[in-house]
């Protein structure tokens, strides 16, 4: 498996599109006399809601806070789209770029380009492999995979499985965060293959991490190996996807399906007891701390970072900003809350109000 993660684009746009969100200038310039610009590319709202509703949010906040100018649009999935925000950011003047490619090839194009006129860059969340990025900041992806890993084996346990038939639903397979996450599980639950505590089931990659796709795809597991016992599903619309099929055979429940990302449908499933776990990444931490990298190469000045990660495609080493992630199971789902990442409005409605009571989210 691939162990590199990489940076990408951090950048400074201009407010002039609709989908854009503005900020006022600091006053401030950069070592070249321009104003910092700060340019920001989201891959979709398809394949998570985390990127609307909670990465567009804390950037926003953090480059208002300091008083820059900025641009965060979303490509929708779109990559002929991804590259024509690049170019509108670059010719408007950013000089900087925060991406989170849709796939490395895009991301590739994309980054080039803006280290060719001179804008620095950032990799955002995603590692673009055989990227020129100057910086990557994300989370510990290896160490997402393996909570995820230990996540479906503590509730296999606490069921106590006998030798259940395990399903994977990994990310896409033009994610490199996908591949991470898969070196994260596999090296929890490969021993237990190999041991026989577990049998391998089917394993099959979702395209663009497209929530459709794989529903058709695990109906067609179940089809093929009624007798599955647990999914390791890489995130929490796979998650989803899995749990409304097994709604169909009313499994759900009796079969534990992993997620990632605690958004409020992974967290109500949980409180359901239809997903066993999630994996919360503080997005806030990420976004503050890719804000505050951005801002310092727009002013010309040197970022700080606490790692680095290697990149096997383009053969170096990267400077990087890693956070680390957090295993939630059904006792600690409030302290999603407590953090401010989702609300108890929105987490504890209709019927979840009483499980939110049980699971003392007040």
């Amino acid at each position: 498996m691939r162990k590199g993660l990489l940076i990408s684009a951090a950048s400074v746009a201009l407010v002039s599109s609709l989908t854009a969100c503005g900020g006022s200038s600091s006053g401030a310039d950069s070592s070249d006399g321009k104003k910092p610009k700060i340019g920001v590319i989201l891959p979709d709202s398809k394949s998570s809601a985390r990127w609307e509703t909670a990465d567009r949010k804390y950037l926003s906040e953090a480059f208002k806070a300091a008083g820059v100018d900025y641009d965060i649009q979303n490509a929708q999935g779109d990559k002929q789209q991804f590259q024509t925000i690049a170019d509108q950011m670059i010719t408007s003047g950013v000089n900087v770029l925060v991406i989170v490619n849709l796939d490395s090839g895009t991301g590739k194009a994309v980054l080039d380009k803006a280290k060719a006129q001179g804008v620095a860059t950032i990799d955002y969340d995603r590692l673009t492999l055989g990227g020129s990025a100057q910086y990557y900041v994300s989370f510990d992806n290896t160490a997402v995979g393996k909570l995820q890993g230990e996540g479906l084996s503590k509730c296999l346990s606490d069921m106590k499985a006998k030798k259940p038939i395990v399903a994977t639903l990994n990310g896409s397979p033009t994610d490199n965060n996908a591949t991470l996450f898969a070196e994260g599980y596999n090296g929890v639950l490969d021993p237990k293959y190999k041991s026989g505590e577990y049998v391998k089931g089917p394993d099959q990659s979702v395209p663009d991490w497209d929530n459709a796709q794989a529903g058709t795809i695990f109906e067609q597991m179940l089809t093929g190996e009624p007798k599955i016992g647990g999914v390791l599903a890489a995130n929490d619309g796979l998650g989803n996807a899995a749990i409304a099929v097994l709604r169909k055979q009313n499994r759900n429940g009796e079969v534990p399906v992993t997620g990632q990302d605690a958004t409020v449908q992974g967290l109500q499933n949980i409180l359901a007891g239809d997903q066993c776990m999630t994996v919360y990444k503080a997005v806030k931490k990420e976004a503050d701390a890719t804000a505050k990298l951005a801002i310092s190469l727009a002013k010309g000045e040197k970022g700080e970072t606490n790692a680095t990660v290697h990149d096997p495609e383009g053969k170096r080493d990267v400077e990087a900003v890693l956070e680390t992630p957090v295993a939630i199971y059904k006792d600690n789902v409030k302290d999603v809350v407590a953090d401010g990442f989702v609300t108890k409005e929105e987490l504890c409605t209709g019927k979840y109000a009483a499980l939110c009571t049980e699971a003392g989210i007040n």
